[in-house]
């Protein structure tokens, strides 16, 4: 069995801004990927991206540069 560790969490309001989210991440070769919303979180679209914690501000940042909006940001345990 994988051990859970602490991973940072990015809902959307919508599937297309989530998908937009993907498409950046990968062009600018940013870790992360789109996961299901996790049971503990509910709110969004359905999908999230998962990344490491540590990332959170850069990715706040470019995300608002880019005008990806997001609906919240998570800590949670994955």
């Amino acid at each position: 069995m994988r051990k859970k560790t602490m991973k940072l969490v990015i809902t959307f309001h919508t599937t297309t801004q989530a998908i937009a989210m993907e498409e950046f991440c990968q062009k600018e070769e940013l870790p992360g990927r789109l996961i299901p919303l996790p049971g503990v979180v509910s709110a969004g679209c359905g999908l999230c991206w998962c990344t490491l914690p540590e990332k959170e501000k850069v990715l706040e940042t470019k995300m608002k540069n880019k005008k990806i909006e997001f609906d919240q940001i998570y800590h949670v345990m994955l």
